[in-house]
């Protein structure tokens, strides 16, 4: 999934990316290179930002916990 489309989820999914995956010991790549080549790391954090959106977007009692 390429997320030009979408640039909130997009920043989402880096910034997990980012901070799951800070240095070269825990992914390979930096994440425009993960993202180019649909990495598992890239993967797994769109799949995290799109559970987070989703999660902030139903949830609204739990946002604050969230946060």
């Amino acid at each position: 999934m390429h997320l030009a489309h979408d640039p909130a989820l997009r920043a989402t999914a880096r910034v997990i990316y980012d901070t799951v995956y800070p240095t070269d010991d825990w992914a390979p790549v930096g994440f425009e290179e993960a993202e180019r080549c649909r990495t598992i790391h890239y993967r797994q954090a769109v799949d995290a930002a799109i559970m987070a959106r989703l999660t902030l977007a139903v949830d609204r009692q739990a946002q604050p916990l969230l946060l």
